[in-house]
């Protein structure tokens, strides 16, 4: 079992960044592929980026991409989520997630996941 510790979220105006942070306690964080997605009220959660156990791998959703970057350190147990140029459409809860299979986007891929941390954009 791993735990997960999102952190980082909170009031933005369109246009700023946010960096969020997700720390893994448990089983050895290397050996999962981690992935960020994210819940706006009313909708379903939907995949936002994910990386794979090295770091070397990663893949963002249209919506995000070339605005929001994915990293990882492993020595740290922690995977981030760099926001940039914000939107009010990127208000949402974002929840980071580990799987053990690669190359996923699916939700029910991921076994474990964080409580969640709330982003919220204004004009």
């Amino acid at each position: 079992q791993v735990q997960l510790v999102e952190s980082g979220g909170g009031l933005v105006q369109a246009g700023g960044s946010l960096r969020l942070s997700c720390t893994a306690s448990g089983r050895t964080f290397s050996n999962y592929a981690m992935g960020w997605f994210r819940q706006a009220p009313g909708k379903e959660r939907e995949f936002v980026a994910r990386i794979s156990r090295g770091g070397t791998n990663t893949y963002y959703a249209d919506s995000v991409k070339g605005r929001f970057t994915i990293s990882r350190d492993n020595g740290k147990n922690t995977v981030y989520l760099q926001m940039n140029s914000l939107k009010p459409e990127d208000t949402a809860v974002y929840y980071c997630a580990a799987t053990s299979y690669g190359g996923t986007t699916i939700p029910t891929s991921y076994a474990h996941w964080g409580q969640g941390t709330q982003v919220t954009v204004s004009l």
